[in-house]
C-alpha cells in the first residue's frame, strides 16, 4: 500500500450534481431545508449554465444546469448521480503542487478561477481509480 499523501483537507466543501431543471431542483431542495446562498452562470458566451450552492447548516449541495446543448446526457440518464465531491483546501497552490508532486491524474493545468462566492474561488480535479471526479477547492 502506499503511503499518504501528506494534504491538509480541512472538509468536504460540497457534492456537486448535474439537475435538468435548476428551478425545480432548487424548489426540492428547499423543501428539505436547504437555502440558495449562491448563483452564478458559467460557460461561454452563447452557451452558459447555472450553478446554485444549496446550504444547510454546513452541508452545501452544488447544484447545476448545463448549457441547453450538453444537457441530452443528463436527460437520458435513468437515475441520478453525484458528479464530484470537493474537499475544501486552505491554500490550493500548496494542495495542487502536492498533489502533482503524488502523480496523481490531475485533469487541469493549474487551478481554474470561477467568479463563484464573494471573491471567487479556485479549484482543480483529481480522478480516482473509478473514474470519479474529487474536488479540491478554496473559496477566495
Amino acid at each position: 500500500m502506499q503511503s499518504p499523501i501528506n494534504i491538509n483537507i480541512t472538509g468536504i466543501q460540497h457534492i456537486g450534481v448535474p439537475v435538468t431543471h435548476i428551478e425545480t431542483s432548487q424548489a426540492f431542495y428547499s423543501r428539505l431545508g436547504f437555502a440558495n446562498v449562491m448563483q452564478a452562470g458559467f460557460g461561454e458566451a452563447g452557451a452558459r449554465g447555472t450553478c446554485v450552492m444549496m446550504q444547510r447548516d454546513s452541508m452545501i449541495i452544488e447544484l447545476y444546469q448545463l448549457p441547453e446543448q450538453e444537457l441530452q446526457e443528463i436527460r437520458t440518464r435513468k437515475n441520478g448521480h453525484i458528479d464530484h465531491i470537493a474537499f475544501d483546501v486552505p491554500d490550493i497552490d500548496v494542495a495542487f503542487k502536492t498533489i502533482k508532486a503524488a502523480g496523481l491524474t490531475i485533469l487541469e493545468p493549474e487551478p481554474v478561477f470561477l467568479q463563484f462566492w464573494k471573491n471567487g474561488c479556485k479549484y482543480f480535479n483529481i480522478t480516482g481509480p473509478d473514474g470519479e471526479r474529487l474536488e479540491f477547492n478554496q473559496v477566495l
